[in-house]
């Protein structure tokens, strides 16, 4: 037998300032979205934000059902609505934040794993990677180049 380890990259930065002007609007504008979010139950505001190649933004929050899991994640929600209405257009970035409750502190959170497949689907389809930006700890913000550094073992051909 053989062990065989997996590992994946993240940049850090210690403030939103370090971003370029794009990406600091990105990621104010899934802040934004997440007031728009329809959380009843959870209770969990989810907001996405994705820069497009003409610098078009587009921004979707998660929707919940009461026939869970019915619902729609606020990174499937931008993607899907990216894929029907400009499917020619290739995504440059996609931020995600999260606020819980219904006061305004936000913090971060990873893509669940179908977000991370679906983000993935669409950048194999437009052969260029998509760039990721998430809130961490004490508003240092983390990024990854790829949707693809999230998922290690992707669902590909070997």
């Amino acid at each position: 037998m053989q062990k065989l380890n997996v590992t994946i990259s993240l940049e850090s930065y210690d403030s939103e300032t370090e971003l370029s002007a794009k990406e600091q609007l990105l990621l104010m504008e899934a802040r934004k979205a997440t007031y728009k979010s329809y959380a009843p139950y959870s209770q969990f505001h989810v907001g996405a934000a994705i820069l497009l190649e003409d610098d078009t933004i587009i921004t979707a929050n998660n929707q919940e059902n009461a026939a869970f899991p019915s619902g729609s994640c606020a990174e499937q929600s931008a993607i899907f609505w990216v894929g029907a209405n400009h499917p020619d257009k290739k995504i440059k970035s996609i931020a995600v934040i999260a606020r819980p409750g219904k006061g305004d502190e936000f913090r971060g959170v990873p893509p669940c794993g179908a977000c991370r497949q679906a983000m993935l689907e669409y950048e194999v389809r437009q052969k260029q990677p998509i760039r990721l930006l998430m809130l961490g700890a004490n508003n240092q913000v983390l990024a990854t180049e790829s949707i693809g550094d999230l998922l290690p073992l992707k669902f590909e051909e070997f």
